[in-house]
This record gives structure tokens, sequence and C-alpha cells, in this order.
């Protein structure tokens, strides 16, 4: 049987509609004499659908499209949902628009449209489906900048779409959709046409409750079990503080009885903080402060900042049929303030609790080390992770939902060594490829709708493909992103200088094509070295950044038989340094160490971490940098975005017991009881942000020693670097199977024990 196909709308969408984001509803009664077994729907939307059959939730996409010349398509199974007789098949699409201001992580065509295809019972026939478009709800953006996901809601309801997604309702009202001509209206080379399978896994979802109040009205206890409803009178404003005792991604329910033109506010935190007062800068003006957070529980002293939307009760809900609201975009949150303000009827909240989501990561990998901290650390960790990972990476799911190259390669490391799950790292490296610009860069972020460049980045992307050769050995995906990697090191080697540097390619946010971000060091309030904006403008870290891409760049080519593309590479990165010994090197306190600028006698840590890392220095030299630079307060230190890279320079230079210092950030994030990690550790701005989810990778791939020795794992490097430590002890989940590791110090010697699959032996090389 051939399958129908259909693309739908509304008909009276306008050019003003597609200024703005939109919900719009599409609805069909389906009858059934008997319910099949099964039952397929493949659907699509640009730019997003939640799919609902009677009332119940079936699921939502599509996976975010990588770039304007593929869309992806879901394949929904309706039959555990449906029953004999009268069914409803609902569908919410939200649309932004082409132009106005959008979601940064969502691409979006200049169509708006629900694909939808079926081989039985005409689900997909245009004719049998209807739509409408909500203009009671209004899509607005978030108070709290930087935070481009412009999802937060006012919806003013009137009752109109009172069960809309349940058999009964009436919608005689509802339009006759539109049905796109193919190839006419809707191209097939391009989105949203050209339609592609998703390639990462659907969404895990959950049940969650709130666990307790921590500050306001103790009225709304009944709500916390979901046992129970609180009534709040005509004419009253009341508020309560909801803890949901870890930090959330999830879909907010509410159900109401009763209470028309109630307003019901919702404002979603991360933890209570502290304001500060406005500061004055140099010009006299008043600048907006940060606020200081420290104890995130502290709901005694602190409040509740974050992102607020609104719900205008209709009142049509009763005690027995509730009326029903859920925003469409999920929440992050780990505390709700709900405000509700009565007007002249009382209002129930029948239940208020969430749906969580996430990517389905399954960790397998645990480890026990001797010291305490580790296991909570590792477990907000492992949860940050997790709140970062959707059908993209995430930097922070609270503020921008935006996959970055720096963030995602720390990221994708994590996941293979807490999972060996390489399924959402694929999705990360084809998205940056894609957004390869003319001159070889990559956008800093992708998908996106903007274009934003940090040229460092570029060469996170080729560390990705570097990891995923050593992790999974996959030929063919190296050489699909080679000639990308060609590329963006053909952009570095094109700014050199008559020094031999790459030179100025960069400046600061906002003030520059593209911006020199290295990290979010507190001597740097750019993100970037001094020397991005004195001197030539030139900094010596995006010359080790090349270097860096070159050398793991040689080692792609040779893995796949280009022997004369890596020669090539590690000739250029000889060149490189020879210049860099030669023009950016200085010596402070008796150490030679490489400078932040050519010339400039600032150095930061991550300059000597990167001179460690390319092999520029000897790990004797290293040692020697890193001890005169590390804690050093003259010098730009690492944050954490970059504490990945100075652990594996201190493993190379034998001091891994430093990390004990280290570990301190960390611990201090549970002293002031974080459920996920910081994005830094100066003005923390984000509490959840996966590239400080270090631990995930340092006790199961150092501590415990176990990492690929040779690409594709075909060989098992076990080589505990204990540190300061004494005992550790675990299983680490490997693409090849498990190996369970087990070491004691005892009289300054490693009592090491290894055991593994019999089909493993072999493929050991164990260094103790």
């Amino acid at each position: 049987m051939n399958a129908e196909r259909s693309w739908l709308w509304t008909w009276d969408w306008s050019a003003e509609d597609d200024s703005h984001a939109h919900i719009v509803y599409f609805r069909r009664t389906l009858t059934l004499e008997r319910v099949p077994q099964t039952l397929p729907l493949r659907i699509s939307a640009d730019s997003r659908y939640k799919l609902y059959v009677n009332g119940s939730f079936v699921q939502e996409g599509p996976q975010k499209a990588l770039d304007l010349r593929e869309w992806f398509v879901d394949t929904a199974q309706l039959a555990p949902y449906l029953k004999q007789g009268e069914n409803v098949l609902a569908v919410e699409v939200l649309r932004y628009g082409a132009q106005g201001k959008v979601n940064d992580s969502l691409l979006r065509t200049k169509i708006p449209c629900l694909y939808l295809e079926a081989d039985a019972f005409s689900l997909a026939c245009g004719k049998e489906w209807k739509c409408s478009v909500n203009r009671e709800i209004r899509i607005v953006g978030e108070t709290t900048d930087p935070a481009p996901i412009q999802a937060q809601e006012e919806v003013n309801a009137s009752g109109t779409y009172a069960h809309w997604k349940e058999p009964g309702y009436d919608d005689s009202l509802w339009q006759k959709v539109r049905a796109y001509l193919p190839v006419q209206d809707i191209p097939v080379a391009d989105a949203p046409g050209n339609l592609v399978e998703r390639t990462v896994p659907y969404m895990r979802l959950g049940a969650g409750r709130f666990q307790d109040i921590s500050s306001g009205d103790k009225a709304f206890a009944p709500l916390l079990s979901g046992e129970g409803s609180v009534t709040i009178p005509a004419h009253t404003t009341t508020s309560v503080e909801l803890s949901a005792g870890e930090e959330q991604c999830a879909y907010l329910l509410y159900a109401f009885a009763g209470g028309k033109d109630a307003r019901v506010t919702t404002l979603c935190s991360e933890c209570y903080c502290y304001p500060q007062e406005p500061a004055v800068n140099e010009k006299g003006e008043r600048v907006e402060v940060s606020p200081r957070k420290g104890d995130r529980t502290d709901a005694v002293n602190g409040v509740l900042l974050g992102h607020t939307s609104t719900y205008t009760v209709a009142g049509y809900g009763t005690m027995e049929r509730s009326e029903h609201y859920e925003p469409f975009w999920m929440r992050t949150f780990r505390y709700v303030r709900l405000t509700v303000e009565t007007g002249e009827e009382p209002l129930t909240i029948l239940d208020f609790s969430f749906r969580t989501t996430g990517y389905p990561l399954e960790v397998v990998t645990q480890v026990e080390t001797s010291d305490p901290s580790h296991a909570p650390i590792w477990d907000i960790s492992v949860r940050t992770l997790r709140r970062c990972m959707h059908d993209t990476y995430m930097d922070c799911p609270f503020y921008e939902q935006l996959q970055y190259a720096m963030d995602s390669r720390s990221e994708i490391l994590y996941t293979y060594a807490l999972s060996a799950d390489d399924r959402l790292a694929r999705q990360t490296m084809e998205a940056f490829r894609r957004s390869q610009r003319p001159d070889g860069l990559l956008n800093c972020d992708a998908p996106t709708v903007q274009s934003n460049v940090i040229p460092g980045f570029s060469i996170y992307y080729i560390l990705m493909v570097h990891d995923h050769m050593m992790y999974f050995g996959d030929k063919a995906l190296i050489r699909l992103h080679l000639s990308a990697i060609d590329r963006i090191l053909g952009f570095f080697d094109a700014h050199l200088t008559p020094l031999g540097l790459v030179g100025k390619v960069g400046g600061t946010l906002f003030h520059h094509r593209y911006w020199s971000y290295i990290d979010w060091s507190e001597k740097w309030d750019t993100g970037m070295p001094n020397s991005g904006s004195a001197g030539d403008g030139s900094i010596v870290m995006e010359s080790l950044l090349y270097l860096y891409g070159l050398e793991k760049g040689a080692e792609l080519a040779r893995f796949v038989g280009r022997n004369d593309q890596a020669a090539e590479y590690l000739q250029r990165a000889d060149s490189l340094k020879a210049a860099i010994r030669s023009h950016a090197m200085g010596v402070y306190h008796g150490i030679p160490m490489v400078q932040d600028g050519p010339g400039m006698e600032e150095y930061s840590v991550h300059a000597q971490v990167f001179a460690v890392l390319t092999g520029l220095v000897t790990p004797e030299e290293g040692k020697k940098m890193l001890c005169a630079t590390i804690g050093n307060r003259e010098q730009a230190q690492s944050s954490v975005a970059f504490m990945f890279y100075l652990f594996r320079a201190l493993e190379i230079c034998g001091w891994y017991e430093k990390t004990d210092e280290l570990w301190e950030l960390w611990r201090g994030m549970v002293r002031h009881h974080l459920t996920t990690c910081v994005e830094n550790g100066t003005d923390e701005r984000s509490d959840c942000h996966a590239w400080a989810s270090l631990i995930c990778y340092e006790l199961p791939s150092t501590v415990l020693g176990v990492r690929p020795a040779a690409p594709g794992y075909e060989k098992i490097l076990v080589r505990p670097v204990p540190g300061y430590l004494t005992y550790a002890s675990g299983t680490v989940h490997t693409p090849k199977g498990d190996v369970q590791v087990s070491w004691r110090k005892e009289d300054e010697e490693l009592k090491l024990i290894v055991n593994c699959a019999d089909s493993l032996r072999e493929r050991l090389v164990i260094e103790a």
C-alpha cells in the first residue's frame, strides 16, 4: 500500500504572523471498530510539534535541523493510545517565524508546516484535519540576558480550546487545513521537503513532583504528593516557592478548577541568590551587578530570580474534568515560585507537577576512590551532563540551550567515559561540519540561527573528531570530516604573520567580526587575553590551538592513509613551534615561559598548559611553568571551562597530586548545596554547565586509567594515575566491553587488579 503524505498549514497565515512565534493546533477525529496492533504515523513540523492521542502525550520533535538542506522526520506509534470508537489525534505546532525574535538553537525555513505520512485510515489526508491558530498564547523572551530561548508564555485563556485534544470537542468553527502542493510549494532538495530520519534517540520522559515548600503559603502542601488540592479564595493574592529537590529540565503541568480570570504567574529559577546594588562606572553611570551566589538553598536571606510566564485561567475546569495547561517548551528549574491572584471566583489548583525530559543517557561506568568528596561531586556532575543532553548538547539549559564546540568536546568525552554512546556526538560533529564558513572557520555554536564565530572553537571540533577516532575508529566518518578540518587549518595558515605566528583573527565580543574567547578568567574581562587588545592584537593561545589542531589532524590523516597530508601538517607544526619558541617565549622568575602575546610579559596558565599538551616543552619544563603560574594571582588562572586541559597537563607533567587542590572548586559547589555544576568560579552565572562535569572523565579515564591506546579502542590502556589518592576501584564501560580496575597504594607501591572478559584480555595494555 502506498503511503499518503501531506504538508499542512492554515489558510489565514500572514506575513505578520510569521514575524512572531505562534502555536497552531491541528486536530482530526478517527473512529475505529477495532484497535489495530500497530499504527505508525510519520510526522514532522517547522519549527516543533507535540503529538497527543485522546489527550495523552505521545512525543515531541522533530530533532533540531542541522542546516536548511535537510529536515528531520519522526515515526510515532499511535496504537497504544487508541480505543474502540471515537479517537482524537491532536498536534500542537510551535512556529518560530522566519523573521523577528527567535529561539537561536532552532533553525526554521520560510515555510511553516506540519508534515504527516501514513498508509492506513487516511491519517495523513488533509481533508480530514482541521486547524486553529491559538492567539490567546503570546510567546515572549526571557527577562534575564543573555537568554535567547524565546520560550516564555503569556496566556489569556478563554475556554475556546477547552479539552480540544479529547473526543467530544466541537471543532465546527475551526478551519479546514491548507494542503501544500508538493514541489510547487514544498522544495524537495532543501528543508523542509528533503526529509531524513532522526539520528538521535527520542528523549526520555518521566513523571516528576515538587518535593517541598521552601518559602511561602503552606496551604499548597497537598500539591506535593499529588493526592490533594489547594483552593485560593476570591480576591486573594498568595504565593509559594516550591523545590524540585534538584535541577530539572521538564514540561510544567497545571490543572485547575474554577477561578475564572485568576492570574497564575510562574517564575522558574536555578537557586536562591543575593541581589547586589548597582555599581557606578568611571563615567558615573549606574551599572547592574550580577547577583551574588552562595548557599543555593538559602530561602531565608536569598531571593529567586529567573524566567517568568503567566496564565490567566479561563474557569471552565471542574473537580471531575480540570482545565489543563502545559507550556510548549521545556523549563529548567530547581525552584518555582507560583503566584496566584484570584478575581471574582475562587481557584482550585488540582495539580502542579512536571514531566521530565532529556537524552536517554545510560550511565554504566561507576568509580569509587579514597577521597570521600568525590562521590557527591560525581553525583552533581552526572546530573549536570544529563541536563545538558537533549537532541543536541547544551552549554546551559537555563540560559542559552546552545551547542558550543568547546563545551561539546568535553561533554562528548564525558559521555564516552560513562556510556560509550556516540549517537549524540555524531550529530554534534555533523552540525559543526555543516556550519563551515567560506573562510574555513566554523560557527562556534551549531545548529544556530545566528552567525557567531570564535576562531579557536574550530580546533575543538577537530579534537572531537580525533576523540571519536580513538574511541570508535570509524574511518568513513573521519574521511567525511577531513575536508572541513583541512579548511580550518588552512584558515589559520593563511593568517600567519611574518613572525610565523597566528595573527589577529578576532577581538572582543560585539566589537569585532570574530570573538577570540579563550576562557572566563578573572583577569580577562572579555574572556580573552589582554594581548588581543594590545600590540599587534595577536594571541599566542590561538597559535597554540592551531598547533594542537595540526598535530591531531596529522593523526587523523595518517589513520585513513593520507600520509602526505599528515606529513604536511607536521611540517607546519614544526615551523609553528619554532616561531613560538623564537617570538613568544619570555622569562618569568627565572623560568622560560610562553607569553600571552608575542613580546608581552603576561603568562597565563592557559598558555603553559597548551605548551605541555602540544609538546612544545618537555614534561619537566612544563611542570616548572605550571608551578610558576597555577595559583599565582599575577597571572590569568583557568576557570571551570579550561580545567579539563589543565588536568591533562598535570597528568603529563607527573604532578597529578595537584588536582586535590583544584577539586576544591567542586567541593565548594557541594558545600553550597548545588545539585549541578556551575559555569565558572567567577560570577557563577549558570548553575548547570556540563563542561564542569570533569570528574566523569577523570575518575574512569585517569584515576582508573582506562582509555583507548589505539584508534577504535583496538588496544585498551590501563594506566592508573593515583595522584594524591590511596585507593580506587570501579567498572569502566568501553565500546569493546567493561573493564574492572582496582588499585591500592602500599608502601609507595601500586597494587593493581584488572578484570575483563576473556575476549578483551589480548587488547589490554597495562602500565602500572
